[in-house]
């Protein structure tokens, strides 16, 4: 898939860390970009939306990235219990990877992400 062409949805409770990936997704051509600030929200969305992919941070209030990526593979509807995942963290602790990888994500970045990782990152998640 062109990346261009995918629909994002970033999850993220602080706001300005929201609307920085958000522009950054724009600065590099992704232009179908949703925000949501918890996992609760971000679930609804997800529904919804029927995102190509998720960035998603780990440490958030009331739901956090762990738990909203449980709840999120567990949807009924496998088209979007399966929607791809990238966890965003400045927490890059041996716990919180161990606790993310098992949940089928297919990266992890930490934050800030840099504009070329963060392409790198969705290029490689999206083929």
């Amino acid at each position: 898939m062109n990346i261009t062409k995918a629909r994002i949805l970033v999850v993220d409770d602080d706001r300005l860390m929201r609307t920085f990936v958000a522009n950054s997704l724009m600065r590099i051509g992704i232009q179908d970009v949703h925000e949501c600030e918890h996992g609760g929200a971000a679930l609804i969305s997800a529904v919804k939306l029927r995102p190509d992919l998720i960035l998603t941070d780990i440490h958030m209030e009331p739901m956090d990235g762990l738990e909203f990526v449980k709840k999120l593979r567990g949807l009924p509807n496998q088209a979007v219990s399966h929607t791809k995942v990238i966890f965003m963290s400045a927490d890059a602790s041996k716990e919180t990877l161990g606790a993310a990888l098992p949940l089928g994500i297919l990266g992890y970045i930490v934050k800030p992400p840099k504009l070329e990782a963060l392409q790198a990152k969705i290029e490689a998640a999206l083929k």
